[in-house]
């Protein structure tokens, strides 16, 4: 198998700390932000982050397979989850330690609980406003009562990075430096 070949483009609005480990094709969106010890691998195919996303530390977002992992926008990866879903929607939230294979497809306002495991042993796509939860990843539909508020409240915790972030920790600009 060739080399992985690195190849950053992001955006000049996107705050991605130094000590972001990346490798492969990656494209990072206005607006998002990687924490510091997140772990982003396009090890078969690229990966495209849309805008507005929060890479929190510890998250792993890895691409498995040849096609475009497309991640959209306003969506949250929280402390340690780690996401090899091929498509990710806009404004899910993966949660602490969760784990999410690269058999499902994650439609938009979906929500993975904490350390949920979601490995179907067959191609799924899960549908809007989906939430799994428990230990045993039971499921249920959100109604989307509160997606205002919850908007809201994203864009505080976003606003809040901004500014925090480069205080503390050296930023990396895209294609590779």
């Amino acid at each position: 198998m060739a080399p992985i070949r690195d190849k950053f483009t992001i955006h000049s609005k996107a705050i991605v700390c130094q000590d972001v480990e990346l490798k492969g094709d990656i494209t990072i969106g206005a607006g998002t932000i990687v924490h510091p010890k997140a772990t982003i691998f396009a090890i078969a195919g690229p990966i495209v982050i849309g805008t507005g996303c929060i890479i929190e530390e510890g998250a792993i977002i890895v691409n498995r397979r040849k096609e475009v992992m497309r991640i959209g926008d306003d969506n949250l990866f929280e402390i340690g989850c780690r996401v090899e879903s091929p498509t990710v929607g806009n404004f899910n939230t993966i949660s602490t330690r969760a784990r999410v294979h690269h058999t499902v497809r994650i439609s938009s306002y979906c929500v993975i609980g904490a350390g949920c495991l979601v490995v179907p042993t067959e191609d799924e796509i899960l549908d809007e406003y989906t939430v799994i939860y428990g230990p045993a990843g039971e499921r249920r539909t959100w109604s989307g009562r509160g997606k205002v508020q919850e908007a809201d409240l994203r864009k505080k915790h976003a606003d809040y990075l901004k500014d925090m972030l480069p205080k503390f920790n050296r930023l990396r600009r895209g294609d590779g430096t």
